[in-house]
């Protein structure tokens, strides 16, 4: 898989959780690298159970994802309630941001009027439905072989290395705010 696949399906995975395009409104604002290194690290359970529900026909009985991934998961899953504040404005910038007809608004006071937690099944049943219907059979064995070489990184490396991909291979949906600026 090419570096840009990769910075494409980081970006897809980012923006699943946001529900939503970042649209012209988006454009001048940007995610903190650590709110997306919470992101990535609270996705990746979620994103196992649709890949899961996606590919376990695909793959094989004895690989990875059937011998290891639960192993893989756990410690993300463990890391979860930790990173959902940061989820959350990742979520909330994508959710509130974009549409001049008065939606982005609309969303923006229906979202802020829910408690945090309140969100958190919503954002895990979008984000395990899209990545399902985006996976496509012949993807399978190659995300099988992603989470084995991300499997001995630390989650907190993975979230980083996450920001850093989506930094500089010039995502622009979402843009990663300059870690230097205060």
């Amino acid at each position: 898989m090419s570096k840009s696949n990769y910075g494409k399906i980081a970006a897809g995975a980012v923006a699943s959780i946001g529900l939503l395009h970042a649209q012209a409104a988006f454009a001048q604002q940007c995610i903190a690298p650590e709110d997306l290194t919470d992101a990535g690290i609270y996705a990746v359970p979620v994103i196992a159970e649709g890949f899961s529900a996606s590919c376990t026909p695909y793959l094989e009985s004895d690989g990875f994802f059937a011998s290891r991934g639960e192993e893989f998961v756990a410690p993300y899953a463990a890391m979860q309630t930790e990173s959902w504040p940061g989820t959350l404005r990742v979520f909330m910038n994508f959710a509130t941001s974009g549409q001049e007809d008065g939606t982005a608004s609309e969303r923006s006071e229906m979202f802020r009027s829910l408690p945090p937690e309140a969100l958190r099944p919503f954002v895990d049943a979008f984000l395990a439905q899209k990545i399902g219907e985006e996976i496509k059979p012949d993807d399978c064995a190659k995300i099988e072989r992603a989470m084995e070489l991300l499997a001995p990184l630390p989650p907190e490396n993975f979230g980083g290395l996450l920001a850093f991909v989506l930094d500089v291979s010039k995502v622009r949906d979402p843009q990663v705010c300059d870690p230097d600026r205060p």
